[in-house]
């Protein structure tokens, strides 16, 4: 049926006088007395055809009936469309098909919404009808996209000596960080298996097993509340080296990043910026900065210390943050905007948010007549402050005024269109704490997971002082999201016990949890390490989308739920009984 057929979104004008055979669904159907134009539609594109009476009786009689999303195979004649009537709207728009044959397939209903960009239908209706929502264009053209960046990485991996290895679905349930999604055994009654939040620990075997380079576009699985850019199945690309450092890893991965992003911009990106994870909190006030604006946090915590505003001076007195961010431009902001900004930061617990006004005037703040002439001067110079300007401040406990500093400079640039729509700016973060403690649990919990190794350097730490030893571990930021992150795992014994130990895990523990890897790397281990990256994080960025429920074909509700299958759904007591479950 295939042979000889022309997609519909190639026709230009030099295809005059070809014969042609196009398949695809009726986008519109206009009858213009005697004469019938139908827009045919196909995933790449729209032409329009022309059904005259002269094809034949039977066949204008089939062409008067058609409407949307009938589905069609029209042959005929490709002709210049007559002067004046090209549509520069369509890529297609300087030619039209003369049909001499018409085949229609199948009819439709009328569908719940248009099949057309912008459809303005609610979410839950386009869910519902996934299969109509993703004939759309813009959806078809982030599923092109899709499919181009999955070649290319395929392409380049390859190229660079990866093998390409497929690691079960069906696995054992062991501490992650998020909630595994559980199987039960029909064969093995009371025993589940887990399905993978990740393939870390089969990717690190492969290691063991010589493999040295190994890869997967691997789909992964992860039982937390969900929000735009989270999903509860989800695709990441995986991959993993023996006898590397993290320079080794992070630079194949960069090639793979930069050769992604200049097929998809046209340009050639340069290599990409690095921030310690400590400079991305003291500037950014976030591990995943988005440097597409400015507006950095400052310190000001020496000028502060001896100031009269005494929240400032008893916060920089005691080693807390005293820190501010410029947003330029900004006093022309009503008194209203100043305030619904306070309450946003009260969310991150900050407990007040401080700002100067820049006027001529010098004087709007609440907070100025406790800073001498001279600290104010500082302050602003410290800022670059100009008039026109207001600064904000927060003093408080490190944690809270990056939080709330690091999401008032994001809220700031969405408010005043800061952020150039398609710039796309790309950055590893390096040096993450290799720990921190939890208060509730009185215990360490590993930033990344329990086999990241520690830099070297700071491995005395490990006995001194542990929560200041930092990671070989590195993320790479899109735009201000977490694309992906790896690290050099451990391959020390001795080093991954002590840890254990850390982790408040006991030598049984360990075992009963992570004994098969533990016995593999009894048998000689590599020094070696990996990492991941979220494809439909990615797709979703370079396509321009607010929500990776648009890059992937059958996502979930934020109730982790399918509204076209109807998933999850209840299974029959015969079922329930075969695998030994009473709800």
């Amino acid at each position: 049926m295939l042979e000889g057929r022309t997609d519909a979104g190639s026709l230009r004008s030099g295809d005059a006088g070809r014969e042609v055979k196009l398949y695809g669904w009726v986008q519109s159907r206009r009858d213009h007395g005697g004469v019938i134009f139908v827009d045919l539609r196909d995933r790449s594109g729209l032409a329009q055809v022309v059904f005259n009476p002269d094809m034949g009786e039977a066949g204008f009689a089939d062409a008067e009936k058609l409407r949307s999303e009938y589905v069609i195979a029209v042959t005929g004649r490709a002709r210049l469309r007559p002067a004046g009537s090209e549509n520069p709207k369509m890529a297609t728009g300087e030619v039209e098909i003369v049909a001499a044959a018409l085949t229609v397939f199948s009819r439709a209903k009328t569908p719940p919404f248009y099949i057309e960009d912008g459809a303005d239908a609610d979410e839950s209706i386009r869910l519902k009808y996934r299969y109509l929502d993703l004939r759309r264009p813009e959806m078809q053209s982030a599923f092109r996209l899709r499919h181009r960046v999955t070649q290319i990485m395929r392409r380049y991996l390859d190229e660079a000596g990866f093998w390409e290895i497929e690691t079960p679905i069906l696995g054992k349930s062991t501490p992650e960080g998020a909630r595994d999604y559980l199987v039960p055994s029909r064969v093995n009654a009371g025993a589940f298996y887990a399905l993978p939040q990740s393939p870390q620990l089969f990717k690190q075997l492969l290691m063991v097993s010589g493999m040295e380079k190994y890869y997967q576009i691997a789909r992964c699985f992860r039982d937390e509340d969900l929000r735009a850019d989270r999903q509860p199945e989800f695709t990441q690309l995986d991959l993993e080296m023996s006898f590397v450092d993290a320079e080794d890893v992070m630079g194949a991965a960069e090639g793979l990043i930069r050769l992604i992003l200049s097929d998809v911009t046209g340009r050639e990106p340069a290599p990409l910026p690095r921030l310690t994870y400590r400079e991305a909190m003291e500037r950014f006030g976030t591990d995943k900065p988005d440097t597409r604006f400015g507006m950095e946090l400052v310190d000001i915590a020496d000028i502060a210390r001896g100031c009269g505003f005494k929240v400032f001076a008893d916060m920089a007195a005691r080693g807390g943050l005293v820190k501010g961010i410029r947003a330029k431009g900004f006093a022309g902001a009503p008194r209203r905007e100043l305030d619904e900004l306070t309450d946003f930061v009260a969310r991150y617990g900050a407990k007040g948010l401080a700002y100067r006004v820049i006027t001529p005037e010098e004087r709007k703040s609440p907070i100025l007549k406790f800073f001498t002439e001279d600290e104010i001067r500082a302050v602003v110079s410290r800022l670059e402050g100009e008039a026109g300007d207001v600064l904000f401040f927060c003093a408080d406990k490190p944690s809270v005024v990056y939080q709330a500093l690091g999401q008032l400079r994001l809220e700031i640039a969405r408010r005043r269109d800061l952020i150039l729509p398609g710039r796309l700016e790309c950055l590893w973060v390096t040096e993450f704490p290799l720990l921190e403690y939890d208060e509730e649990e009185k215990r360490f919990v590993a930033i990344h997971h329990p086999f990241t190794a520690p830099l070297d350097e700071d491995i005395p730490l490990l006995e001194t002082d542990p929560a200041a030893a930092r990671s070989k571990a590195y993320d790479l930021v899109l735009n201000g999201m977490e694309l992906g992150g790896g690290s050099i795992r451990i391959h020390s014994g001795e080093t991954q016990a002590r840890l254990f130990e850390l982790l408040g895990f006991t030598p049984e523990r360990a075992r009963e949890n992570f004994g098969f890897l533990l016995e593999a790397f009894a048998y000689g281990v590599p020094p070696h390490g990996g990492v991941a990256f979220g494809l439909d994080r990615l797709i979703m960025i370079l396509a321009g989308r607010g929500s990776i429920r648009d890059v992937i074909a059958f996502p979930k509700t934020q109730s982790a739920s399918c509204l076209m299958t109807q998933a999850p759904d209840a299974v029959t007591a015969a079922q329930l009984r075969e695998l030994h479950i009473r709800v």
